[in-house]
């Protein structure tokens, strides 16, 4: 016979996992491969016949599930969900919606006080007085020298 020699139970001690599952595997694959009789697995593993069975019924569907056909290429990217940008954007709103309202209430409230200094008036000089010019103006007798 030509090309490799087949794998049989053995291959579950060269995977990866914890020594006492990878020594499990290699029990359940003699029992299904003929090489070991039941009674013999579950004297090698410590259990009954019942909690056997069951460990390899579940081995067997693990390897069922794992070897259902898949989607060829790579998984298409799922964009984020809308709810969650849906909510941001609402409290955003109602956050807006706060200060607008505060802002409202700030303005109705500037426009009922009365302000300050009464009617706006022309404003004076800094010193109080009329300006007075320093220099005589050619022409103008108002202003006398001492």
């Amino acid at each position: 016979m030509r090309g490799r020699r087949p794998s049989g139970p053995e291959l579950a001690e060269q995977l990866g996992g914890s020594a006492p599952a990878r020594r499990r595997m290699r029990v359940i694959l003699a029992t299904l491969a003929g090489t070991m009789r039941v009674n013999e697995a579950c004297e090698e593993l410590g259990i009954c016949a019942q909690r056997f069975e069951a460990i390899r019924a579940e081995a067997i569907r693990a390897g069922i599930a794992a070897l259902e056909p898949k989607p060829a290429g790579r998984p298409a990217r799922v964009p984020p969900p809308p709810q969650a940008e849906v909510a941001r954007l609402r409290g955003r709103v109602e956050q807006l919606g706060a200060e607008l309202q505060a802002a409202w209430v700030r303005a109705e409230l500037a426009a009922g006080l009365p302000r300050r200094g009464g009617v706006a008036k022309k404003s004076r000089t800094r010193s109080g007085r009329t300006k007075e010019s320093h220099r005589p103006r050619p022409g103008n007798p108002s202003r006398k020298k001492a």
